[in-house]
């Protein structure tokens, strides 16, 4: 059987804000779990409004498994001295689904693009580090379609294999809608067309 890649490490909630300091500059660094690019805008802006006297809001992130996507933001600071260096924190961490943000106060004292990769990156470790980071199973759903005769098999096999339902409507036409690890999806649909008058979708 080939080998799926079906777990991954991502954040359990939002950090706390961590501060870092460098020559007066002030780099507040937050990790939060995210699934889609729209939360990234919302939390964004949201930053945005808590740090209104932040003259950049440099971010990274990075969403999906199999084929992650990412983007890495440098919000008007040098070409790529912000948002790579907290991008690389993201893959140093080997998490996913995870967007981390660094606004910056500046101090009155110029880094030079080597200081800010720095600063950028030490801020996105410290709020990784002040993450918690667990790993999570990548799951498919089927559809399970039966006669209300089949239930106890069909409700049987579920326990037996530790399936998760995420829906369902018992009536004489019954529906269920489960979550199945994904490297166990092939054997498990197997069990479940095997059963006569059991559909899966």
């Amino acid at each position: 059987m080939e080998n799926i890649k079906d777990t991954y490490r991502t954040l359990a909630k939002p950090s706390e804000e961590i501060l870092f300091k460098e020559k007066k500059s002030k780099f507040y660094g937050y990790a939060f779990p995210v699934e889609t690019e729209d939360e990234v805008k919302i939390i964004i802006d949201a930053l945005k409004n808590k740090h209104s006297s932040a003259n950049h809001v440099c971010y990274a992130w990075q969403i999906g498994v199999e084929e992650p996507s990412y983007r890495a933001n440098d919000d008007g600071e040098p070409n790529n001295s912000a948002g790579m260096p907290i991008y690389g924190q993201i893959q140093s961490f080997n998490v996913t689904n995870t967007l981390v943000a660094v606004p910056r106060i500046f101090g009155g004292t110029k880094l030079g693009v080597g200081g800010l990769i720095t600063s950028y990156k030490m801020a996105a470790k410290m709020a990784l580090e002040n993450s918690k980071i667990i790993e999570k199973i990548v799951q498919n759903q089927f559809k399970i379609t039966f006669e209300y005769a089949q239930i106890d098999v069909v409700m049987r096999i579920i326990k037996q294999k530790n399936l998760q339902i995420i829906f369902q409507k018992m009536e004489m036409n019954c529906e269920l809608i489960i979550g199945v690890r994904k490297s166990e999806a092939a054997q498990i649909k197997d069990i479940f067309v095997g059963i006569y008058g059991v559909h899966v979708a």
